[in-house]
C-alpha cells in the first residue's frame, strides 16, 4: 500500500523541489538574464561579486538581526504569555485568539497595514507625535531606524505563533508535578525553572528552529514597508535575491544567491537537528 502512494510523491517532490534547485545551481554558473539558452559561462563569477556586494553584506546583518530579536525578545515573551495562559480559565481562550491573530493575517496586508502606521504624515505614530506637539519620524525612510521597525513587525506578526506552541507543551506537563512542587513549598520562579522549562525543552527547541529558519527566510513582510530600502538598509537575503536578481534579470546573479540562501538553510536544519534535536 505504501508503495502505491510512494511514487506520485516523489513525482512531485522531483518536478516541484528537486529540478528546480539543480536548474538554479546550474544557472548561477551563467551571465544570463532569463531569456533563451544561458551560454555565458562565468564559472564562480556570480559567486565572487555576490561576496563583494556590500548590500549582501548587510542583508546578512538584518537576517542576523531579526534572528537576535526573535530569540531575545519575541521566544521569551511567547513563553511568558503563554505561561500566563496556559491554564484553561474564563477569558484565556480569547487572549489567546487575539494574540494569535496576527499570525492568521497574511503578510503582505500586515506589512501594509504597518506601513500605515508607521507613516509620518497620515499614520497612528503621527497621530500620536502631534498630539505631543511633535512633528513624527519617517521611520521607514530613516535608514537607522527602519530595520528596528521592522523588526517590532516581525515579533508583533509570529509572536502568537510561538505562544501557541508553548501553551501546547504546556498542557501536556502533568499539573501533578507542580501540586508536588508547591507543597515542598517552591517559589515560582523555582517552579519555572526546574519543572517548566525542563519539560518543556523540546518545544523551546522547535521553536527556536522555527524562529531561525522563518528569521532567514524574511521576505513578504518587508516588501510591502520598505522593499529593501532605504538605500538598501533593510534588506534580507531573500529580498536582496529578488530585488538584485529577478528585478534587474540577471538571473544568473539571483540564481547564486539562491543556492547560498539554501546552503544556509540545508546546513542549519541538518546541524541543529543533529546537535539539538537529536532526542526530540
Amino acid at each position: 500500500m505504501v508503495l502505491f502512494f510512494l511514487p506520485p510523491a516523489i513525482l512531485l517532490f522531483t518536478l516541484f523541489v528537486a529540478l528546480p534547485m539543480g536548474a538554479a545551481g546550474w544557472y548561477s554558473f551563467f551571465n544570463w538574464n532569463g531569456y533563451g539558452v544561458p551560454t555565458n559561462f562565468v564559472g564562480f563569477r556570480n559567486f565572487v561579486d555576490l561576496f563583494q556586494n556590500p548590500a549582501f553584506h548587510t542583508a546578512l546583518g538584518n537576517n542576523l538581526l531579526i534572528i537576535v530579536g526573535s530569540l531575545a525578545v519575541q521566544l521569551p515573551l511567547a513563553l511568558a504569555m503563554a505561561v500566563l495562559l496556559a491554564d484553561r480559565v474564563i477569558g484565556t481562550t480569547s487572549f489567546r485568539l487575539i494574540f494569535f491573530l496576527p499570525y492568521i493575517l497574511a503578510e503582505i496586508a500586515a506589512g501594509l497595514i504597518w506601513r500605515f502606521v508607521y507613516d509620518g504624515d497620515y499614520g497612528l505614530l503621527a497621530k500620536i507625535w502631534e498630539s505631543f506637539g511633535a512633528t513624527a519620524p519617517y521611520v521607514l525612510s530613516e535608514p537607522e531606524l527602519a530595520m528596528y521597525a521592522i523588526l517590532i513587525v516581525v515579533i508583533w506578526k509570529y509572536f502568537g505563533f510561538h505562544m501557541i506552541l508553548y501553551i501546547a507543551g504546556l498542557q501536556q506537563i502533568d499539573r501533578s508535578l507542580y501540586e508536588a512542587a508547591r507543597i515542598d513549598g517552591a517559589s515560582r520562579w523555582q517552579i519555572f525553572s526546574r519543572i517548566t522549562v525542563p519539560l518543556l525543552g523540546s518545544t523551546i527547541r522547535l521553536s527556536v528552529f522555527f524562529a531561525i529558519l522563518g528569521s532567514i527566510q524574511l521576505f513578504d513582510l518587508i516588501m510591502p514597508l520598505t522593499k529593501g530600502g532605504p538605500s538598501d538598509s533593510t534588506q534580507t537575503m531573500v529580498t536582496f535575491l529578488y530585488n538584485y536578481g529577478v528585478t534587474r534579470m540577471e538571473i544568473g546573479f539571483g540564481s547564486a544567491v539562491g543556492v547560498v540562501l539554501f546552503l544556509i538553510c540545508v546546513v542549519f536544519a541538518f546541524g541543529y537537528k543533529r546537535v539539538l534535536m537529536r532526542h526530540d
